[in-house]
C-alpha cells in the first residue's frame, strides 16, 4: 500500500492516480442521465419529470454509501499509514455490512409505503402512476447501489482506482445498453430504465463482493466486531458527504414544487436536464477529490508534512485551472446537452437552454468548495467539511430559492445553484487560510 497512496507524487502522477476515481465518478454520473436521454426520448417529458420527483430516495440511499465510504476511508486509510492493517480490515469489514443493512432497511420501508413516499415528494395524478413505477423497480436494487458506493471508494484505499474504474465502465455500458433494449425494442416502459440501472449497479457490486472476499491485498474483508465508535468517527467524518446528498434531496423536491409552479410539467423537465448537467460536470471535481482523499490521509496519518503540502497544493492547482475549463465546455455545450434529451426544439427545450446560460457559472466555483469539503474529511476534521457542505448544498441554495424565484421568477430559480456556490467559495477559502497551521497543508 505505501508504494501506491504512500507515494511521492508530481502533478502527473497524481492527476494519474486520481484519474479512474474522476472515470468512476463521471460514469456514475452518466447512469442516471442515460436513464434521463431514454426516458425522455421514448417516454416523454411526463416519464422524466416523474424519475426526478421520487429521485431524493435514492439521493438517501446514496447519502449513507458516500457518508460510509468517505469517512470511512479516511478512518482505514489513516490506519494504515499506522501501520494498524488488522484494525483496518475490521472497520472496513463493519462499514461493508452496515451500509447494506440501512440499504435493506431503506427498501422494505420505500415498498410498503411507496404511494405516501411518491405524494409526499411532489407526485400529482397525472405523474403518479410512472412515480410509483420507477421507484419500485430501481429500490429494490438499494443493496447493490450501496455497494457500488463503498467500493467505488475503498478500491482507491486498496490501490487498485484501475478496478473500481474497470467495473464502472463495464456497469455504464451495460445501463445504456439495457436501457435501448428495455425501452425500445421490449417496450418494457419506465420500469426497464430502472431495471437498466439497477443490473448497472449489480456489476461492481457483485464483482466487488468477490474481490474483497477472495483477493487477499492490502485491503480485504475479515471476520470483524461492531465498533461503534469506529462507526460513528467515519460517519461524523463522511457526514459533509451525506449532508450533501441529503440535502441535494430535499433541494431536488424544493425545485420541483417551484418550477412546477412557475412552469408546469415543461418547468421541471427543463430543471432535470440542468440538474443531470450539474451531476455530470460536478462529478469530474468529486471524482478527484475522493480519489486523492486517501493520499491526504495517509500523508496526514503518517505525518508527512512534506508530502501532505505537495499533494495539496497540485490539487488546488487543478481544481482551479479544471472549473474555468468546464464552465466554458458546459456554455458551449448547452444545446447539444439539451438537445440529448428532448430531440427537438420543444417549451422544454427553450426552457432548459435559457436555463444553461445562467446556471454554467456555478461551475466556477464548485469545484474549489468540493475539494475543501473533502479535504478536510480527509483530515478527519467532520465538522469543518459539514459546515461547508450543509451551507453550500442545503442553507444557501434554500435561501436563494426563497428569494430569487420571487424577484425574478424561473431566472431566479436557474440563479440559485451559482449564487449558493458564490457565497460558499468565500466560507471555502476561509476555513483552508484558517486550519493551514493546523493540520500543516500549506
Amino acid at each position: 500500500m505505501a508504494q501506491s497512496i504512500g507515494q511521492k507524487f508530481t502533478p502527473v502522477t497524481l492527476l494519474k492516480f486520481a484519474l479512474p476515481s474522476m472515470v468512476m465518478m463521471v460514469l456514475m454520473s452518466c447512469y442516471t442521465i442515460t436513464d434521463g436521454i431514454f426516458i425522455s426520448r421514448f417516454l416523454g417529458d411526463n416519464a422524466l419529470s416523474a424519475v426526478n420527483i421520487v429521485y431524493p430516495v435514492i439521493n438517501i440511499v446514496l447519502a449513507i454509501g458516500v457518508m460510509l465510504a468517505t469517512g470511512g476511508s479516511a478512518v482505514v486509510a489513516k490506519k494504515m499509514g499506522e501501520g494498524k492493517d488488522d484494525e483496518a480490515k475490521d472497520n472496513f469489514s463493519m462499514l461493508v455490512f452496515t451500509g447494506v443493512v440501512a440499504s435493506v432497511v431503506i427498501l422494505i420501508l420505500t415498498i410498503l409505503f411507496l404511494e405516501p413516499i411518491c405524494r409526499a415528494l411532489g407526485a400529482n395524478d397525472s405523474l403518479l402512476a410512472n412515480c410509483k413505477a420507477y421507484l419500485f423497480t430501481v429500490v429494490l436494487f438499494a443493496p447493490a447501489c450501496m455497494l457500488q458506493s463503498l467500493f467505488q471508494t475503498f478500491f482507491v484505499t486498496a490501490g487498485k482506482p484501475h478496478i473500481g474504474m474497470t467495473l464502472v465502465i463495464s456497469a455504464g455500458i451495460a445501463n445504456a445498453v439495457l436501457d435501448y433494449v428495455f425501452l425500445s425494442p421490449l417496450g418494457f416502459g419506465i420500469e426497464g430504465a430502472a431495471l437498466a440501472t439497477g443490473i448497472g449497479q449489480l456489476i461492481p457490486a457483485v464483482v466487488g463482493l468477490f474481490y474483497f472476499f477472495f483477493v487477499r491485498g492490502d485491503l480485504y474483508f475479515t471476520k470483524f466486531h461492531f465498533h461503534g465508535s469506529v462507526l460513528s468517527t467515519a460517519s461524523f467524518n463522511g457526514a459533509s458527504e451525506m449532508v450533501t446528498n441529503i440535502a441535494n434531496a430535499v433541494i431536488t423536491y424544493a425545485f420541483n414544487k417551484i418550477m412546477l409552479r412557475l412552469a408546469g410539467e415543461n418547468g421541471v423537465a427543463a430543471i432535470t436536464i440542468l440538474l443531470y448537467s450539474q451531476f455530470l460536470f460536478n462529478a469530474l471535481f468529486l471524482g478527484f477529490s475522493m480519489g486523492v482523499a486517501p493520499v491526504i490521509s495517509y500523508n496526514y496519518g503518517a505525518k508527512n508534512t512534506g508530502g501532505l503540502k505537495s499533494v495539496c497544493k497540485i490539487c488546488r492547482r487543478f481544481v482551479i485551472v479544471s472549473s474555468i475549463i468546464i464552465t466554458i465546455c458546459c456554455n458551449l455545450l448547452s444545446e447539444p446537452i439539451v438537445l440529448l434529451f428532448v430531440g427537438g426544439k420543444t417549451a422544454t427545450y427553450d426552457l432548459a437552454v435559457s436555463g444553461f446560460s445562467v446556471f454554467c457559472v456555478t461551475f466556477l466555483f464548485s469545484g474549489y468548495n468540493i475539494f475543501s469539503s473533502a479535504l478536510f474529511t480527509a483530515l478527519s476534521d467532520g465538522k469543518t467539511s459539514a459546515v461547508i457542505s450543509f451551507t453550500r448544498t442545503f442553507v444557501f441554495i434554500l435561501l436563494s430559492l426563497l428569494t430569487l424565484p420571487a424577484i425574478w421568477g424561473v431566472t431566479g430559480v436557474w440563479l440559485a445553484i451559482p449564487v449558493a456556490e458564490f457565497v460558499t467559495l468565500f466560507l471555502s477559502i476561509f476555513f483552508q487560510r484558517r486550519k493551514r497551521t493546523v493540520y500543516h497543508y500549506a
